[in-house]
């Protein structure tokens, strides 16, 4: 038997553990007052995915939910004519709001090479990677 089993054991373990943690998700980040100028995607994705039950979460939640809105309506606005191009097609039926922002913070976390663009940018780029319209 090992000199000593417990060392053997956590040797063992670690391993799994390490794999364990890995799937689990991210913790919520803290937000600031910074954040909420928005001048980059980062900042956006702090305030959708602030932790949390303050406030500062209360306020995080609601601004990342009007930015959203606020994007939207200003693309249905520039679409609006008749010969204005669609970048992006919804499924049907559509996500609901929070599936929405919470792929479009998973997504953001996975191309963190445009953390320091412009948010509106940013959710743009989203939507047309994962809803393109058909050819």
């Amino acid at each position: 038997m090992a000199k000593h089993p417990i060392i053997a054991i956590s040797r063992l373990c670690l391993p799994g553990a390490a794999a364990i943690l890995a799937l689990l998700p991210l913790p919520s980040q803290a937000v600031t007052q910074d954040n909420f100028l928005v001048r980059t995607t980062a900042d956006l994705v702090a305030l959708c995915s602030a932790g949390g039950t303050g406030d500062m979460h209360i306020a995080a939640i609601h601004f990342c939910e009007g930015y959203f809105v606020g994007a939207d309506h200003y693309y249905l606005a520039e679409r609006a004519g008749p010969d204005a191009p669609h970048l992006f097609c919804m499924p049907n039926p559509p996500p609901t709001r929070d599936q929405a922002i919470t792929m479009f913070v998973e997504w953001a976390q996975t191309h963190p090479q445009y953390m320091s663009e412009l948010p509106v940018d940013s959710i743009m780029r989203f939507t047309a990677a994962t809803w393109p319209c058909p050819r």
